[in-house]
């Protein structure tokens, strides 16, 4: 055997070594993260502050971007509102002065209107300061099976429900990479995690909130290597009682829940202070669907068949 070949039966020896070796670094870090993970459950993360955090919340008029706002306001953090209806808006800002809560602003914006979104950007940041913690709140829906919805009604929703988030992160995300501080926080929704009947417009645009908060969390990770300190929370709620859904279908209500706009936006508010990555709202639901995804499709249709939740159709 000549010394060209002996050292290459060497190297390609200590390459598999060094696979193995960290095979079992990898496998050792997926027991630890997993332990973690379980005593988090029993001991969660301590809520961070929001001294000094400058907070926006779109969709802020009403339902749970309204409770958001109240919530962020009470905890001390200064809030900024944004809504397409300024008369709602403006409400929302009064009552969060009523309670003696001064470091609120109001601006009327249409998210989905790209240009629109940077101008009142560039608005906040000189009358407010730079948004540390962004809350993609505002969203729309239109329960009707695929055909029926018109052309518009398709633009609209992927308008307001994807887009936004793009114009959004466009507008506040670089301020938060410059100072390598800040959180956002995205309303997806349990039609993200698992399609539903009459949602074909709506749930593809709630799955691409969720692929865009995780590339691009992702992305940050890898650019930083590791050392960005900007935080993503991504929402999926099932039920929440704002009105958006005009005929909810609920075969069992223990299991699919039923919550107010108030106990939403707690438990959104919670999850963004405890830094967790996903929440879904009950929790269970999150867990439920990532595991329903591992089984086959028919038995699947049977699960949904059995639960027999969602909407009925508008129309």
């Amino acid at each position: 055997m000549d010394s060209n070949c002996a050292q290459t039966i060497l190297i390609n020896t200590s390459n598999v070594l060094l696979l193995l070796v960290e095979i079992l670094l990898l496998f050792l870090k997926i027991l630890y993260y997993i332990g973690e993970s379980v005593f988090r459950l029993i001991v969660p993360t301590k809520k961070k502050s929001l001294t000094d955090e400058i907070v926006l919340v779109t969709g802020a008029g009403q339902g749970i971007g309204k409770e958001l706002a109240i919530g962020y306001a009470s905890l001390g953090a200064t809030v900024v509102c944004w809504d397409q209806n300024e008369e709602i808006n403006k409400k929302t800002m009064n009552d969060i002065k009523k309670m003696g809560k001064n470091s609120v602003y109001a601006y009327q914006c249409d998210v989905s209107d790209r240009k629109e979104v940077f101008r009142v950007a560039e608005k906040v940041k000189k009358e407010v300061g730079d948004v540390t913690i962004l809350i993609n709140n505002a969203g729309i829906v239109y329960v009707k099976s695929f055909l029926n919805h018109s052309l518009d009604e398709i633009k609209r929703v992927i308008d307001v429900n994807v887009m936004a988030h793009f114009w959004t992160l466009k507008a506040f995300l670089p301020s938060m990479i410059e100072k390598n501080h800040g959180h956002i926080v995205a309303l997806s929704s349990i039609a993200g995690l698992i399609g539903a009947p009459y949602g074909s417009v709506y749930c593809p645009s709630k799955f691409a909130v969720k692929a865009l908060m995780e590339a691009t969390f992702e992305e940050l990770r890898v650019l930083s290597n590791g050392k960005s300190s900007i935080k993503f929370t991504t929402v999926y709620p099932t039920l929440v009682l704002t009105g958006l859904l005009k005929k909810p279908k609920i075969r069992f209500p223990l299991i699919m829940g039923g919550f107010s706009a108030c106990e939403a936006a707690a438990l959104i508010i919670d999850a963004q202070r405890r830094n967790y990555a996903n929440k879904s709202i009950p929790s269970r639901w999150l867990p439920l669907c990532q595991m329903l995804r591992l089984l086959p499709d028919k038995a699947l249709m049977c699960i949904r068949d059995f639960i027999d939740s969602g909407a009925y159709p508008d129309d």
